[in-house]
């Protein structure tokens, strides 16, 4: 998610293209799977690796939040950076409230105004629409989300109580990373999740997925000559291209229902992908592919300027507004499948006519807030 319009920027070197580009790329991945039986999320990565859009979300997030506060940290005090910090979760916090109830209204709508009444088990809100005061209060606090709205909420209990972790990165980060490994081993072992309601547990587990939002903040705050001496060590490139080749050979094959192909051992092993607890082939994936993105495409690429990622790039750059456009559309999107044609035509109308909405939304909001910063002149 967007943390400022500064985020992304060093000093003296600019804006690092590559993360808002990546994120705009993972703002249109959700969008796209997110909307059912689309055949036009087969372009997204979920369907050729065991990560997918979300650890690029967590990752890119834990990257940027360290960047910019812990330079905030340096100049201004730990103070400053946690006020920085819980200021953006409170604006997190709303948008996600916000969300929620145009969400909910929405899906309640069509499941009443057209006799879908599945859409609400579908989308998890039919206990809501009988008990509105028990779960909406509930949904304030966190812990009950109608389907495909835990990104947000990971997020902000994400970073909430990351000012203290941050200073500890910026002390020894080595040792700070090291904790937040044996954390991750601790939530999986012992199964440590936050409580759901009105029963299960969180999608998401923060327990497990702090561990690769850590990996993002020690990505930006670890020395730069020890980061480039590890992906310049001769075995890594090897390493990371064998990884996602038999990642994509599993998940073709569990995907296009050929696991038929796979030994025995590796459809058990692989065909539950455990999202919830990410598993740790899915954080080896997502770095393999962090690192063959990093050696290929430098920060000063000129195809980074190119025009025709201009789009992915403004998305990234406007992350939480987009954010929040795409999930309220992948269900508009369902919806219009549902009730009006589900032909793959009408998908990819669909999807490309999503995808054009958060591009417009993403626009309008940097020509809105660029318009804002702008000095009046005196007519």
């Amino acid at each position: 998610m967007d943390i400022m319009s500064e985020e992304t920027k060093s000093s003296g070197r600019g804006r690092d293209l590559r993360l808002d580009l990546f994120r705009g790329m993972a703002n249109w991945a959700i969008f796209l799977d997110h909307i059912p039986n689309n055949v036009v999320a087969w372009l997204t990565m979920r369907n050729y690796g065991f990560s997918d859009a979300a650890e690029l979300f967590v990752y890119v997030s834990g990257f940027t939040v360290a960047f910019v506060y812990a330079r905030m940290m340096r100049v201004k005090g730990l103070l400053a950076a946690t006020a920085g910090i819980l200021g953006r979760v409170w604006q997190i916090y709303v948008a996600y409230v916000l969300l929620f109830v145009f969400y909910v209204v929405a899906v309640g709508y069509v499941a009443q105004r057209y006799g879908h009444a599945h859409l609400l088990d579908e989308y998890n809100i039919r206990r809501l629409v009988a008990e509105p005061v028990e779960f909406l209060k509930h949904g304030l606090l966190l812990e009950y989300r109608p389907l495909n709205l835990d990104v947000l909420p990971l997020y902000i209990v994400l970073m909430a109580p990351f000012p203290p972790v941050l200073w500890l990165l910026t002390k020894a980060p080595s040792a700070t990373l090291a904790g937040s490994l044996i954390l991750y081993i601790a939530a999986r072992w012992l199964g440590w999740n936050l409580p759901g309601y009105p029963s299960g547990s969180w999608y998401f587990n923060p327990f497990a997925w702090q561990l690769l939002f850590v990996i993002g903040a020690w990505t930006a705050i670890v020395d730069r000559i020890t980061l480039q001496n590890i992906l310049r060590s001769g075995i890594i490139m090897p390493l990371a291209i064998g990884i996602v080749a038999f990642s994509a050979v599993v998940m073709v094959a569990l995907r296009t229902g050929n696991d038929w192909l796979l030994p025995e051992t590796l459809r058990l092993i692989f065909s539950l992908n455990d999202k919830t607890n990410l598993a740790p082939y899915r954080i080896a994936h997502f770095l393999a592919l962090a690192i063959i993105v990093a050696r290929l495409v430098p920060r000063d690429a000129p195809a980074l300027n190119w025009p025709v990622w201009q789009p992915l790039i403004v998305c990234g750059q406007r992350s939480l507004e987009v954010f929040c456009t795409g999930t309220f559309l992948a269900a508009v999107g369902y919806f219009a499948l549902d009730l009006i044609d589900g032909s793959i035509t009408s998908q990819i109308f669909v999807s490309v006519a999503g995808i054009a909405a958060m591009v417009a939304v993403a626009y309008f909001t940097s020509w809105a807030r660029e318009s804002q910063s702008r000095p009046l002149r005196a007519g």
